[in-house]
């Protein structure tokens, strides 16, 4: 992580290895999609059963590496940053508002790569106080569940996820390093007990919209602005996490193009984006399919899923133009497959998201299709049908690859523009 002309920038990688192992390929895509899955389910029980914004002061930049956390099995991005002068990975998620660490002493942990954080070794640490006013707003801003600890005196916290992942522990405030910005007294979650699917990560950043979220925190710093850029592969790809709205910093090849957030219940952690249409080729779907447009855009969901009318529209499109190459059996959600084996060169049609404005987003190449197979024998569409019509869409990061993203939150507004994200 460095700073840059006053950036902070944060390195993301993918989030694999030795935390799990698999007897075959298949086995591990099929435990990504499985997670995946999960955490749909999980969003969309959140938002059926759904923060304060702080004042723009002053706001300076941080650029921060993001990578895959492909070494830590999962297909999520990842960040490292300074927590009490201790390095920890996190994974960099738009969807969740607390950010937490795995710490000591651990009554329940999984494994994970780096040093389990101790506050007690921490000269920066102190505890959020039971019935403080801390304590208080962190349950009404967010609906985390607070309560005091047996002893009266610590903010406990327990925070599920609704796809069995957890975690649960003492409110605390600690010092945070972000390429060099210092944050103190960050409200963060230590974690005693923690399960799920967090692959081999020290815990979680959450970049979410409400009180707690290391974007609201961080208001007076930044100014209420962060964008990523995604790497496009697994394995030896990073991309940048950039808090601060400074565009100077940004690699882009096109002008960032906006389009309206969707303001949702407050105590949603969650970014709605109205998408108006999709095209495949030269060829626009029909704009019926998109009555109900409004879509969640998420880092840590994997593949985009849409409402059935619509995916099966696009789905027929795809298949009229993608004629050519002979079909391989479905694999878990993702329904619609080919075997490319023997093929140098493969025509892919250009897939295009329209959002409310005009704002129209190229999928990158690298975002149209998931290899269950790695000698492509079993290539299927990197999308995927909901279930019922009234559920929400959700535009995953497997179609963010090779995209600066950036979240305006003061201005209520996302742009989008094409960039090579290569950390450099």
């Amino acid at each position: 992580m460095r700073r840059e002309r006053g950036a902070t920038i944060l390195e993301v990688k993918h989030h694999s290895s030795c935390f799990m192992t698999f007897s075959t390929a298949e086995d591990k895509h099929m435990n990504f999609i499985d997670a995946d899955n999960a955490r749909v389910s999980s969003i969309h029980f959140r938002v059926k059963n759904s923060g304060s914004r702080s004042t723009q002061m002053n706001p300076s930049e941080a650029q921060i590496p993001l990578t895959t956390g492909a070494k830590l099995q999962t297909l999520n991005y990842i960040v490292s940053i300074k927590l009490g002068g201790n390095e920890v990975t996190v994974i960099a998620d738009t969807g969740s508002d607390l950010t937490w660490v795995q710490c000591q002493p651990c009554s329940s942990c999984y494994n994970q790569q780096d040093p389990i954080f101790n506050p007690a070794a921490s000269q920066s640490y102190q505890p959020v106080l039971c019935n403080s006013p801390t304590c208080t707003s962190v349950q009404i801003a967010t609906g985390i569940s607070s309560f005091c600890g047996n002893d009266q005196s610590n903010c406990n916290y327990s925070l599920s996820y609704g796809d069995g992942s957890y975690t649960s522990g003492v409110l605390g405030w600690e010092q945070i390093d972000l390429a060099g910005t210092i944050i103190d007294g960050f409200v963060f979650g230590c974690g005693l007990s923690n399960q799920g699917l967090f692959g081999g990560a020290s815990g979680l950043m959450g970049l979410g919209r409400t009180y707690l979220s290391l974007i609201s925190q961080t208001m007076l710093q930044f100014g209420g602005i962060f964008s990523y850029c995604l790497p496009p592969t697994e394995y030896d790809s990073s991309g940048s996490l950039v808090l601060g709205g400074d565009p100077s910093i940004f690699k882009n090849t096109t002008p960032v193009s906006y389009t309206r957030m969707i303001m949702d219940s407050p105590e949603s952690p969650f970014y709605f984006l109205n998408l108006t249409g999709i095209s495949i080729g030269s060829v626009a779907l029909d704009a019926s399919e998109f009555y109900n447009g409004k879509v969640i855009i998420d880092s840590g969901t994997v593949i985009t899923r849409l409402a059935p009318t619509m995916y099966k529209a696009l789905r027929a499109e795809f298949l009229r133009q993608f004629s050519e190459y002979p079909a391989a059996p479905r694999f878990s959600i993702l329904d619609t497959c080919f075997n490319l084996t023997g093929f140098r060169e493969v025509s892919i049609p250009i897939m295009k998201f329209v959002f409310e404005g005009g704002v129209e987003v190229d999928v990158d190449v690298n975002g149209v299709f998931y290899y269950v197979k790695e000698d492509a024998s079993q290539v299927c569409l990197a999308l995927a049908s909901l279930t019922y019509e009234n559920e929400i869409g959700i535009i995953g990061n497997y179609q963010q690859k090779n995209l600066r993203v950036v979240y305006d939150t003061l201005g209520s507004r996302l742009g989008f523009a094409e960039e090579t994200c290569g950390w450099i």
